[in-house]
């Protein structure tokens, strides 16, 4: 990692990353919200993942000055990765499009950041609405900030809507994995918190939808099999702390373990093969 690190003693330029596929009506809400924002964003940048259900019409006619870019379907990754690319503020703001924030977000967010300038990402707590209802979070994704790469192990503990990020940081560790369908937000914060602690907001600024048909939850069974790529990836880098590589193998080993498991029950024996093969390289 380089040694310059941009500091909130810099002026601040948010650029927001918002990927979207057929979504044009949540899309509006997610712009509105950024739009209300009681700190201006430098730009909204809409990712259109190969959309066909008129979302294009729909930003050029209600949000000139938003920035839209398209491109055939490669999936959210690509679409992320694409958005920081084409980004001229220094610091990203990830909003999915069935998402919104809360009006202070940017404002609170930034001067966080500006108080705590060792920090090179920030993320906020979140409320949850699951089929229109407000629902509670269980234990398992309590959030917190300062070195959580231990959190992060057991599944996704940061919310890519609530993050602000250095745009440098971000390329520093190669953005979103795009080989991965799903599970590419717990790849990135792996790579991320490995090196270094990360700033968290206790206040709600993020409000977080669920219950919808298309959701990659419902699409890909399984969803430890990306988790299982990602943390393999973790244990083929050479300069992480060994401690940290000793819980990294114990994960990988407890949820190859949980699929092995799945696998027989499906009579799958191509994966039960497969995971059985990485316990045994990993208990060597």
């Amino acid at each position: 990692m380089s040694d310059t690190k941009p500091t909130c003693a810099d002026p601040i330029s948010v650029s927001v990353v918002i990927p979207t596929y057929n979504r044009k009506e949540t899309l509006c809400q997610a712009i509105d919200s950024v739009l209300e924002q009681t700190h201006t964003a430098h730009e909204i940048i809409v990712v259109d993942d190969g959309s066909d259900d008129g979302t294009e019409e729909t930003i050029k006619a209600n949000y000139p000055d938003t920035r839209y870019l398209y491109h055939a379907n490669r999936g959210v990754s690509y679409s992320r990765n694409r958005g920081v690319e084409a980004a001229s503020g220094n610091w990203i703001a990830f909003l999915d499009n069935d998402d919104t924030w809360l009006p202070k977000k940017l404002e609170l967010q930034i001067s966080a950041l500006q108080e705590n300038p060792e920090y090179q990402l920030c993320h906020t707590e979140e409320i949850w609405i699951r089929n229109g209802v407000r629902v509670n979070q269980m234990n398992k994704h309590k959030k917190r900030g300062g070195d959580i790469y231990l959190d992060c192990l057991k599944l996704c503990v940061i919310s890519p809507s609530s993050v602000l990020l250095s745009k440098e940081l971000f390329e520093q560790v190669g953005g979103f994995d795009e080989s991965l369908p799903a599970c590419e937000d717990y790849d990135l914060w792996l790579r991320i918190c490995a090196q270094q602690a990360v700033l968290f907001l206790e206040t709600p600024l993020l409000t977080k939808y669920g219950g919808h048909e298309d959701q990659l939850s419902r699409k890909y069974w399984g969803m430890d099999r990306f988790r299982v790529q990602a943390l393999n990836k973790m244990m083929n880098i050479e300069n992480l702390d060994p401690c940290l590589k000793e819980a990294t193998r114990n994960a990988l080993l407890r949820k190859c373990n949980i699929l092995i498991k799945g696998a027989r029950k499906r009579e799958n024996s191509e994966l039960v093969n497969h995971y059985t093969a990485l316990v045994t390289e990993l208990r060597t």
